[in-house]
């Protein structure tokens, strides 16, 4: 093996790796769907445009204060076609919130309706505005 060789082993692992590493980052890429947040006295609702995500694949979480939401795109195409300009190219939805601790995360309530999820997080109760009475002596 002479210094020529050498060098291009190096290069072509060098390419390899950063070929791996590109697929990689492209598999971790997706789409930022639009959601409207409406906070009213009881919660909030978190309105996502989710098209084409069917129920199984979408995966809502929350851990530690984070609501993250994803969901894989399910469009399906015949054989025999084949798309000839394709405006979306990634099959995945993904966004990510931090909740506030007035949030009763164990409450969240979802549904998914003609490519809409409506999530319903309600306040804890210690943070829900309540009446105090007065007495009259």
């Amino acid at each position: 093996m002479n210094d020529t060789t050498a060098i291009t082993r190096n290069e072509q692992a060098s390419h390899a790796a950063r070929t791996r590493a590109e697929a990689a980052q492209r598999s971790d890429e997706a789409l930022m769907p639009p959601v409207d947040v409406i906070e009213d006295s009881t919660g909030i609702t978190l309105r996502a445009d989710l098209p084409g995500v069917p129920k199984d694949g979408l995966k809502l979480q929350v851990e530690a204060g984070t609501l993250t939401i994803e969901g894989d795109v399910s469009i399906p195409m015949l054989e025999s076609m084949e798309a000839t300009y394709v405006e979306v190219g990634l099959p995945r939805f993904r966004r990510v919130f931090t909740l506030s601790k007035e949030l009763d995360t164990s409450k969240v309530s979802a549904e998914l309706k003609h490519g809409v999820l409506n999530l319903r997080i309600p306040k804890a109760e210690h943070a829900q505005p309540r009446r105090i009475d007065i007495k009259v002596n």
